[in-house]
């Protein structure tokens, strides 16, 4: 059972580790569904009742069965759910051997309508909690393309990474950022998905974009622009590099800049996010073959080594 605020991803994370190991997903929203829908519809046959399964229920292979919003479920809905997590099986539907249950929730803390869990089906879980993270949601971001207008903005402004509103009914969270890049790269402005307050926050950033380095001639190797004093146009700076690192050679042009204008904490910040990227996108190994030849780039990541492990 994963429970975790809404918006920050908790049933793209299922989705994305069936895709992964090659696993088959079904996502069952229990709050949208009747007892009858699970249960299945009884039909006699011979004498006896029998309860004709959905089809959404799975009969072969393997994978996960994902009850999302399950205590978003009124109790008699749980119920029912309930036989099937505790049994794996309900009606006369049994759940193949290569199946597991997994469920997500959100606490009441986090101002979702929600039922409580009866104590049984509770205790039949593993309780697992998820909490937004910076660092996680940036990789995410660079593997999905997204905008680095966006993660550079959110380097600036965690904060706003995840900001629910009572009072509105867009506001910030990683599921909303995703959509608000695709507003944004449409030319749409990005209040539609995460509200007003982050967008004027956004459009103020957007404004120092102009003090940028030209990024492509870092790269390539032949930048020679000066590292900004202002905080927001260097989280831009650094998201821009690595947003469009698409070889080795480009990284170490841009690790070796880098090196040369700013402060060991801003290069700090861009090796720790650049390493999980080049594993990403297949370029860690050439990078390392190229930059422990340099001595200073060598003795700068003997450091962050050290200060990382």
């Amino acid at each position: 059972m994963i429970w975790g605020a809404p918006g920050i991803g908790k049933s793209s994370i299922v989705h994305q580790l069936c895709h992964s190991f090659g696993l088959d997903f079904v996502d069952v929203r229990l709050s949208q569904l009747m007892p009858s829908d699970l249960r299945g519809l009884p039909a006699p046959e011979k004498g006896v009742t029998r309860w004709n399964p959905p089809a959404f229920l799975p009969k072969e292979g393997k994978g996960i069965l994902f009850m999302d919003e399950l205590n978003m479920a009124p109790p008699a809905m749980q119920g029912v759910a309930q036989q099937l997590i505790l049994d794996r099986k309900v009606g006369d539907y049994v759940l193949p051997d290569g199946w597991f249950v997994w469920a997500a929730g959100n606490q009441k803390g986090d101002r979702a309508a929600v039922y409580e869990m009866p104590a049984p089906l509770a205790n039949r879980f593993l309780h697992l909690n998820i909490e937004t993270s910076l660092a996680d949601f940036k990789q995410y971001a660079y593997n999905k393309g997204i905008s680095e207008e966006i993660i550079g903005f959110l380097s600036y402004r965690p904060d706003l990474m995840h900001k629910a509103h009572i009072s509105e009914p867009n506001w910030p969270s990683p599921r909303t950022w995703e959509m608000a890049d695709s507003l944004f790269k449409a030319g749409i402005t990005i209040e539609h998905a995460v509200g007003p307050a982050a967008q004027t926050e956004f459009d103020a950033f957007m404004q120092l974009r102009s003090q940028l380095p030209d990024i492509d001639a870092i790269l390539n190797g032949t930048g020679n622009g000066q590292f900004s004093s202002d905080p927001s146009v260097r989280y831009a700076t650094v998201s821009a590099l690595i947003s469009r690192v698409k070889q080795s050679k480009q990284a170490v042009n841009a690790f070796n800049w880098l090196i040369n204008v700013a402060d060991e904490e801003w290069v700090h910040m861009f090796a720790s996010d650049l390493f999980p990227r080049l594993r990403e996108i297949r370029q860690y190994q050439g990078f390392a073959k190229v930059i422990v030849k340099d001595n200073n780039a060598k003795l700068f990541l003997s450091n962050f080594v050290a200060l990382v492990s």
